[in-house]
């Protein structure tokens, strides 16, 4: 969506910025959460590694649909209405998820991945138009945020198992993100947000026909890069447990290592970029991926989980963010983006439940933890195509 107007920088338009910064904490929580709760809600509900996995295809499903919404939504009657409506959303799913039997804690996960959907694209379309001169800065900031609640996830989730408090946990989580909702929603009205479109878009056919190949590998890279991140990091802690040799605070903990690394890879990607240009790094960063993610697969104990799951973090880390970058330079279209982010949430789904139906088909985690690791592979090829070596000869933008 394309704003015609921009939020005047102002007191209370900061102010809304520190809102949004601080809901991206329980935001990054409620994203990554499913993985570390895997192994509790397999046991809950006796579930085997494919039905386990469908969890994820839930989440993402509604996450797409919502996205679809958001737009809509926050062009209509605002970006604080999709936000407040995302978070209240999502509080519901996370507060509820303890509560009922199997069918209702699918009811809630899906409660929370819509909540997210709405909530995401809204909020950084908000922080990018309240602060129009410090875009890059104020988004990377945001996304920080996201990365707090997502690296102490793991870890607020192993305390709370280790003191049998998961439900008061995510009544925790879930109180946060109403409370931040609710003072969102008592802000002043006086800043004018943008009610609709008012930017001329070129149509989508045209635009792909112009450029067919770079469409079609975007596309790809989209659709691949989330699955393969939520298909990693998602069954991490599921993938330690089975090992038998970790306790299982350990083991739920360990997605940690992985959202930390990915959290310290994008602080460092700044300096790496002056001293490699972006096809390079993206390239380095895949196969450090790689080897983290098939170091995983024949890792035996908590050295060779930690070790595996801090390389692949690393090398994941500034994938997507310069992905998302060539995509602007090619197309300067928020429909094109749409279609994209649409891709990357059905894969988000669609990679981690694939990982579960083949952990069960062949009885063991290692087969399954070889879709994420294809997945890795198959970008680091598109990334050695005809298309990234034309992007190399653009000039930066």
């Amino acid at each position: 969506m394309s704003a015609a107007n921009t939020l005047t920088i102002t007191p209370l338009a900061r102010t809304l910025t520190l809102a949004t910064y601080t809901s991206f904490v329980p935001i990054g929580i409620a994203t990554v959460l499913l993985g570390p709760m895997l192994p509790i809600l397999s046991v809950r509900w006796s579930m085997n590694y494919a039905q386990a996995g469908a969890l994820f295809t839930a989440q993402y499903i509604a996450s797409t649909c919502a996205v679809a919404v958001s737009g809509w939504l926050a062009s209509r009657w605002g970006y604080r209405f999709a936000i407040k409506a995302g978070l209240i959303l999502m509080s519901s799913g996370l507060g509820l998820l303890m509560v009922g039997p199997k069918w209702m804690g699918i009811l809630c996960i899906a409660a929370s991945g819509a909540g997210l959907g709405l909530a995401v694209p809204a909020a950084n379309l908000l922080v990018a138009d309240a602060n129009p001169g410090r875009r890059s800065a104020t988004l990377n900031l945001l996304n920080f945020f996201w990365s707090v609640g997502a690296v102490a996830c793991p870890f607020l989730i192993a305390a709370a198992a280790r003191n049998h408090a998961i439900p008061l946990f995510l009544g925790a989580v879930s109180g946060v993100s109403l409370v931040i909702a609710a003072g969102i929603a008592l802000m002043p009205v006086d800043v004018a947000e943008p009610s609709a479109s008012g930017k001329s878009e070129p149509e989508i056919l045209p635009l792909v026909r112009t450029k067919s190949l770079s469409f079609t590998v975007l596309a790809a890279l989209f659709f691949l890069y989330v699955g393969m991140e939520n298909g990693f990091g998602g069954w991490i802690a599921s993938y330690s447990k089975s090992l038998g040799k970790l306790t299982p605070t350990v083991a739920v903990m360990t997605p940690s290592v992985f959202y930390a690394a990915m959290t310290f890879g994008r602080w460092l990607a700044p300096l790496l970029l002056r001293a490699a240009g972006e096809i390079k790094l993206v390239q380095g960063g895949l196969l450090l991926s790689c080897a983290g993610m098939a170091g995983l697969v024949f890792s035996s104990g908590l050295p060779g989980v930690l070790a595996s799951a801090c390389s692949a973090g690393l090398g994941l880390s500034y994938v997507y963010p310069i992905t998302i970058s060539l995509l602007s330079k090619e197309f300067a279209s928020a429909r094109i983006g749409s279609v994209m982010f649409v891709l990357s949430n059905i894969g988000g789904g669609l990679l981690p439940w694939i990982v579960g139906v083949s952990s069960t088909r062949f009885g063991t985690l290692k087969a399954g933890l070889l879709i994420p690791l294809l997945a890795c592979s198959l970008m680091f090829l598109l990334y050695l195509g005809p298309w990234t070596r034309a992007m190399v000869e653009q000039p930066s933008e």
